[in-house]
């Protein structure tokens, strides 16, 4: 797998600029708190300086921030007492990822935040970067996803966190069926038990090192059985009424696997190529007909992660 990528730093405090992160998949089928792939829907951020130091004016254009803005608090996570030192900046906010639906909506502002303030500081590496963003998310794998882009396995050793990353099957797509109604990760988390049986443990050591080499070797023939999971779907099975639907679509038209999107209640369906989609997506909605009016969202992997640049005059 490829190594922690450099970040590329812009001049010190750039007079115009802006910032992109894609959306992920976190706890991807097995990967509890360890597997995540990013998707190409995203945050975007446009900065503009304003006169004095120190402040922070958000307009958020298509949404509003669920409960904290998190964007403003990953800034000021790394900023701390410097921040009446650094620029005031006007931060106009856009987004393509559905909130709380398991896309990676708050990992996706932490990191923008995050990256706001490498901008315009210009001396943060990337190590302390992902330690941060892990910090304020309290788990490592959508947070590294939405960092460095790809497929990421991520784990803590102490405070640091250590990643490594692949880039996805360029022919690889997803479908990502999403209720109509939203959940809360902190919810999500508390359903699940506090102790685990030795052959559910082992059962997802087994899938979780075969869905690594699945990505890095772009074998679609073992997700079925690579994406299986045995510690967090099975109890939030309850809170994601589509989970219990599609599961059983893995190895039929088209679709090579099938678990939640993060803590769900979307689920994500990987599909070989374009051609599947037709047939995956007529499967999906057919299982589907008798829930309350789900969607569709069909993307690709993304390779880039939190990506920054300036703008033109």
């Amino acid at each position: 797998m490829n190594s922690v990528q450099k970040l590329s730093p812009l001049p010190q405090q750039p007079d115009d600029f802006e910032i992109r992160v894609p959306g992920s998949i976190a706890n991807l089928g097995p990967g509890f708190d360890t597997l995540a792939v990013a998707v190409q829907l995203y945050l975007s951020l446009r900065m503009r300086r304003m006169p004095g130091y120190g402040e922070l004016e958000f307009n958020f254009i298509d949404h509003e921030p669920c409960g904290e803005n998190r964007i403003e608090r990953g800034y000021r996570y790394l900023a701390g007492y410097e921040a009446h030192s650094l620029p005031s900046m006007l931060v106009e906010v856009r987004s393509e990822i559905p909130m709380q639906a398991g896309l990676g909506s708050s990992a996706a502002a932490t990191v923008a935040g995050l990256r706001l303030y490498q901008a315009v500081s210009g001396h943060v590496s990337m190590q302390q970067m992902l330690n941060a963003a892990c910090a304020l998310e309290g788990h490592p794998d959508n947070a590294a996803a939405c960092w460095l882009g790809g497929f990421v396995a991520a784990a803590n050793e102490g405070r640091a966190v250590r990643v490594a990353r692949v880039n996805p099957p360029r022919n690889w797509r997803a479908i990502v069926a999403l209720p109509s109604e939203s959940l809360a990760t902190s919810k999500a988390r508390a359903v699940l038990p506090a102790s685990y049986t030795s052959a559910d443990v082992v059962a997802n050591i087994q899938a979780v090192s075969m869905l690594g080499l699945a990505f890095a070797q772009a074998r679609g023939d073992l997700l079925r059985v690579a994406m299986k999971d045995r510690i967090h779907q099975p109890y939030r099975a309850d809170m994601c009424p589509l989970l219990p639907s599609l599961l059983p679509l893995a190895g039929t038209s088209g679709i090579l696997g099938v678990s939640l999107s993060g803590a769900g209640p979307a689920v994500l369906v990987i599909v070989e190529r374009d051609t599947e989609i037709a047939a995956a997506s007529q499967a999906i909605l057919g299982v589907m007909e008798n829930l309350c009016a789900p969607s569709l969202l069909i993307c690709r992997f993304e390779e880039t992660g939190a990506n920054i640049s300036l703008r033109p005059e």
